[in-house]
């Protein structure tokens, strides 16, 4: 059997199921203006707290959506040390192939902690390389809806 035909197999039972749950992560005020001064949105709502308590719906400055996405990799620890090892065996190489489906259902207000969720959804054959679709979901503490949740693909190759 071949490493991606033995990568595959190893997920098949696994598919539908939760495989990663990381760590909290505070979003702090600095977090959103630093994201802010490297994007160039500079939106009040996100860098200006004294104005968004005042005309804000939420009260407070929210970090931005695309800040939340950035964090993916590290709010999975998809790139934390032996991550990629333990978890594709065979596999020599893990590119980023993408994202199918994003939505921001809940607004991540500063001083918040976020964490994500990584189901796996489907592994397939693509071309030489091994694609998974992951569902992930960017839980905000003490909140019913996510802050983010995103189908998300990965090759590896062996």
């Amino acid at each position: 059997m071949s490493a991606d035909d033995a990568l595959i197999a190893q997920y098949q039972s696994r598919i539908g199921t939760e495989i990663h749950c990381g760590p909290w992560l505070e979003i702090d005020q600095q977090r959103i203006d630093d994201f802010a001064a490297a994007t160039g949105d500079l939106q009040w709502i996100h860098t200006d707290p004294q104005r968004a308590a005042r005309e804000s719906p939420y009260g407070a400055t929210i970090a931005h959506g695309y800040l939340t996405l950035s964090l993916l990799p590290q709010l999975t620890e998809s790139n934390a040390p032996g991550f990629f090892e333990r978890n594709y065996p065979g596999m020599r190489l893990r590119l980023n192939y993408g994202l199918d489906r994003v939505r921001f259902p809940d607004p991540v207000l500063v001083g918040s902690r976020i964490r994500a969720h990584t189901v796996v959804t489907k592994v397939e054959k693509a071309g030489n390389a091994v694609q998974f679709t992951y569902l992930l979901t960017v839980e905000i503490e003490g909140h019913e809806k996510p802050a983010c949740v995103a189908e998300f693909l990965a090759r590896v190759y062996p």
